[in-house]
């Protein structure tokens, strides 16, 4: 089997125990999933099985869309729900949408991020939750991030018994954005501790959650040989400039040939094109830094 899979993965499970058991379930080894979601967290999760796996980078470099809970009033050391409290400050009286709103536009474009130290992100070989673990700080690495959209989604609730501040929320965002980190660089600007209280990613790789499929669903599947559940390939690559090939010049394609402009026409130096034969895409083609009348193979997808 080839292609991908949008799972729906469940809270309490790591993307990696999601790909384990997919590996069972469809009983082959080639299965890896499309960006990692935190434990505590649900959502979208797009698996490439068997060449599907050569396309995870262009799923990766699509958006996603989070849907989730701010918690104002205190932090934790992992900036979720889960961690352990690091700071409190009891808000006294609930502070004003207006505000809110003001400090979430304000996050809305490239915004840099300094990595938590409950992530996967290396330092110095090391992942930087081994060191958290240890009892470990390091100095940790900044990342700029893509905020398309952040958005108020709820009435802002004001627990007095606890002294702390939620709403709800809605973000659209670029690859390797920290929505936790989000969170607590918000409450800063509000002059609070605070974490994400809740988190669900409801759209990845340009798939959405009504096209998800929960672990159950798919082993049911297989149990009757169906595999509705799994998308073309082609999926990944729609936002490419599509190009079909004549039977010439798949038989050069295959064989990782160069294609000069007036074969195939001329694009975009920086862009990326998809090539076809008989509806299928067979290989990823950009222009040659050096011998720019020609485009190169950068990715063979298929090629029998």
């Amino acid at each position: 089997m080839d292609g991908i899979i949008p799972l729906w993965k469940e809270r309490g499970m790591t993307s990696h125990d999601c790909v384990y058991k997919l590996r069972k379930i469809l009983q082959m080894k080639k299965v890896g999933h499309s960006g990692t979601l935190d434990p505590d967290v649900d959502g979208v999760l797009p698996i490439c099985i068997g060449r599907g796996t050569k396309v995870i980078e262009y799923l990766q470099d699509s958006g996603k869309t989070y849907q989730g809970e701010i918690t104002v009033g205190f932090s934790t050391e992992t900036e979720d729900a889960s961690g352990q409290v690091i700071a409190m400050k009891k808000i006294t009286e609930l502070i004003p949408d207006s505000k809110i709103d003001q400090v979430m536009a304000e996050m809305v474009g490239t915004i840099v991020q300094i990595q938590p130290m409950y992530s996967a992100v290396k330092v110095n070989g090391i992942r930087l939750y081994e060191y958290a673990r240890n009892g470990q700080t390091v100095e940790r690495p900044e990342r700029k991030a893509e905020i398309y959209q952040l958005k108020r989604t709820s009435d802002v609730f004001w627990n007095q018994e606890t002294g702390t501040v939620s709403w709800s929320f809605q973000v659209r965002c670029g690859k390797g954005t920290y929505i936790r980190t989000l969170a607590v660089d918000i409450g800063k600007k509000l002059d609070f501790p605070a974490h994400m209280s809740s988190l669900t990613r409801v759209a990845s790789g340009g798939f959405t959650q009504e096209e998800c499929y929960s672990l159950d669903e798919i082993k049911a599947f297989m149990e009757t040989e169906e595999t509705t559940f799994l998308y073309p390939i082609e999926r990944a690559i729609e936002k490419f400039t599509k190009v079909s090939l004549t039977t010439a010049q798949y038989a050069k394609v295959r064989n990782g040939v160069f294609l000069s402009h007036a074969e195939i026409g001329k694009f975009a130096r920086e862009e990326i094109i998809a090539l076809y034969y008989q509806n299928q895409v067979v290989s990823l083609y950009q222009q040659h830094a050096e011998k720019k009348q020609f485009y190169k193979p950068i990715k063979v997808l298929r090629n029998e």
